[in-house]
């Protein structure tokens, strides 16, 4: 149930107390204005920046990145190898038991190598190098979703203290009226059914600010949730003016994109210096015994297998390595001519949104003088109450489309920073 709108305007006006509208604040202009909802903030409160660092130790992405770079890592750590493949070692036997069983054996110890062919190392090398640049990237963009996330519950939770403050207001108003004209019943000056109406919506002030705690609760508890904390953020930290960066920088995603792409090439090149599997360079001693009566003899043995790259091992391979390059380097393309439509998107919607703000303001500037003029009016006793308490609504309403606004353009902002690729 919606209160009525005169008693809504009453709860402005103070109960009729005093001339209220005489010499209203000027609302917060500029940057300061979208952090206005943050006034109404607990004594303790945390930046974006710790609360997202907080999140980022919590989330599963950040599991997944550590893992990426370690993978990237320990490609790294093989590539710097002295050998393609790790070695194996290799035994053999052989004796006439059960033939002439005349005594001769034959054993064998030896070290297979597999070798790098021409170039193959260097390559290897690269591809790990922009493995470990990918996996880079690919911790900065997480973390940047993971800001996008907080960005979004911390002005939800701005918009909420904010309707919390008004529909606090709201109940103590109407509470100090319902008692005021209570009194003027009992005076004679009101009928009883004012104060009927004034206890019912002071009721349904009571349920609408049950109902915007229990919403700011579990807004409270998904911000719990996400980053570990208890504290509110603090939106006003770390402010970019007009939600632009001081100097240009590439957006974390696209970033991303591009290490895809380099590491794609990389593998079409280290597809292209690996045309065959690794050769084996073999080291082994041998030793024979020709019978029972007969001396051993020792000998030190070196082979080398080379095997051959036919087409029918390359073909898939390097068909495999050009189709990941080609994807890559589309995925990048259309990434950025995203990223360029979200930024546009963005900065249409902030200014809108200030644009909005601006005319709300002057709205609410003017209805407020507005209101004090005929509550000089209502004074002098030539203005009747219910003008009064329609001018006091109109700018009570204008008021709260303007705290709702400001809000508003602050996550626009917030939105447009996100969407240009800044952490908090």
């Amino acid at each position: 149930m919606k209160p009525l709108p005169w008693l809504s305007a009453c709860v402005i006006a103070g109960s009729l107390a005093g001339p209220v509208w005489a010499q209203p604040a000027p609302p917060p202009q500029g940057p300061q204005a979208a952090l206005a909802p943050n006034a109404g903030l607990p004594a303790g409160s945390v930046t974006l920046r710790v609360a997202l660092d907080a999140a980022w130790q919590r989330a599963v992405a950040s599991r997944e990145s550590e893992g990426q770079r370690r993978r990237a890592d320990a490609d790294r750590a093989a590539a710097d190898s002295f050998w393609a493949a790790p070695p194996s070692l290799e035994l053999s036997h052989r004796n006439d038991r059960l033939q002439s069983n005349g005594g001769k054996r034959e054993t064998e110890v030896g070290v297979a190598v597999p070798l790098w062919l021409p170039g193959q190392r260097a390559a290897r090398a690269g591809t790990a190098d922009a493995a470990v640049a990918q996996a880079v990237a690919a911790e900065r963009v997480a973390r940047l979703r993971l800001a996008d996330e907080l960005r979004e519950a911390a002005w939800q939770l701005a918009a909420l203290q904010a309707e919390s403050a008004q529909a606090d207001t709201l109940a103590r108003s109407l509470k100090q009226l319902g008692g005021d004209v209570e009194r003027r019943v009992l005076a004679g000056d009101l009928a009883r059914a004012d104060a009927l109406a004034a206890q019912a919506e002071q009721l349904a002030a009571s349920a609408l600010q049950s109902d915007v705690r229990q919403r700011l609760q579990a807004a409270h508890a998904r911000w719990a949730l996400l980053t570990g904390l208890t504290v509110v953020p603090d939106l006003s930290a770390g402010w970019v003016t007009n939600g632009v960066p001081a100097t240009a920088t590439v957006h974390p995603a696209l970033q991303l994109a591009s290490q895809s792409t380099e590491l794609a090439r990389k593998r079409v090149e280290l597809m292209r210096h690996s045309r065959r599997d690794a050769p084996e360079l073999t080291v082994g001693v041998r030793q024979d015994v020709p019978g029972r009566a007969e001396a051993s003899q020792g000998s030190f043995n070196v082979g080398l297998r080379l095997p051959f790259g036919t087409d029918d091992r390359n073909r898939p391979l390097e068909a495999a390595a050009l189709a990941e390059l080609d994807v890559a380097e589309t995925h990048e393309q259309r990434l950025r001519e995203r990223l360029d439509s979200d930024i546009a998107a963005a900065r249409n919607a902030q200014r809108a949104a200030e644009a909005q703000l601006e005319a709300e303001t002057a709205r609410a500037n003017l209805l407020r003088e507005r209101a004090a003029l005929i509550e000089k009016s209502f004074r002098a006793g030539e203005t009747p109450l219910p003008d009064q308490l329609r001018a006091l609504a109109a700018a009570a309403q204008a008021d709260s489309v303007v705290a709702r606004q400001t809000v508003a353009l602050g996550l626009a902002r917030a939105r447009l920073q996100q969407a240009l690729g800044l952490f908090p």
